[in-house]
């Protein structure tokens, strides 16, 4: 059992919500669709997306469901959207006012990956997504306030990183707010994790030396100056001979 300070309430949950991190793993059979799909950034990204070599079989957008987009189907919810598509994983492109319903949509709807790149999201609204989050052992999120995940090999890209500048041994930074743990992403499948830059590193529990320690310990690479980064980069792209 852990303890999770909510102010001067204390909330005691099980650990299974560490038992997703197998979540992240992406390949190229992950299915994923978008909420906010039929939207400006929904549309965009998702259409990066796809030119990228993701397998985007579908999106959620209510006033929209039945009809196609990008020439995927849109569906009404995200259990609906899973249950038609067998989708494992999806982006979140909807406005911090309903961003946290969109999250706990699809932790209801128990969708394996759950990436949610929206901004500004209210703390509060947040804390009510955590509270549901470590209460379940099927779907992990990324986020919110990400750039997402990305798997070269799979050409699968989840988020808006571009994907021109990412190549295999690299995976893609990530960041959320204060409420959902930095450090928790760090027990991720194993794999070389490169170039987490200050900004990306920002939230969580802990001080810049907690992160340092934490970082090295799930063995990234860190750049104690932003000006080594590039050569640091650059050395260890050669050793994986990716340059």
């Amino acid at each position: 059992m852990y303890v999770l300070k909510l102010g001067s309430v204390s909330v005691r949950y099980s650990s299974e919500y560490a038992s997703t991190n197998t979540n992240l793993l992406l390949t190229k059979d992950t299915k994923v669709i978008i909420q906010g799909f039929t939207g400006k950034q929904g549309t965009f990204h998702a259409q990066q997306a796809i030119e990228y070599g993701t397998n985007i079989v579908g999106g959620v957008s209510p006033k929209k469901a039945g009809k196609e987009h990008l020439g995927k189907p849109v569906f009404g919810t995200v259990k609906e959207a899973m249950a038609a598509t067998g989708a494992t994983a999806t982006a979140i492109y909807v406005p911090q006012g309903g961003s946290a319903q969109a999250v706990l949509e699809a932790i209801e709807a128990e969708m394996p990956l759950i990436v949610c790149i929206t901004e500004g999201i209210p703390q509060h609204d947040m804390v009510r997504v955590k509270h549901a989050l470590l209460r379940q052992n099927k779907s992990r999120l990324l986020g919110p306030n990400c750039p997402g995940i990305i798997c070269p090999p799979a050409n699968c890209k989840i988020g808006i990183m571009p994907a021109s500048i990412h190549k295999p041994g690299c995976i893609g930074g990530r960041n959320a707010k204060p409420v959902v743990s930095f450090i928790a992403g760090l027990t991720a499948p194993p794999g070389r994790r490169m170039g987490h830059a200050g900004a990306i590193i920002s939230g969580g529990k802990g001080g810049a030396m907690d992160k340092i320690k934490a970082l090295e310990k799930a063995n990234v690479l860190v750049s104690r100056s932003p000006a080594k980064m590039g050569s640091i980069l650059f050395k260890e792209m050669k050793r994986l001979q990716i340059v």
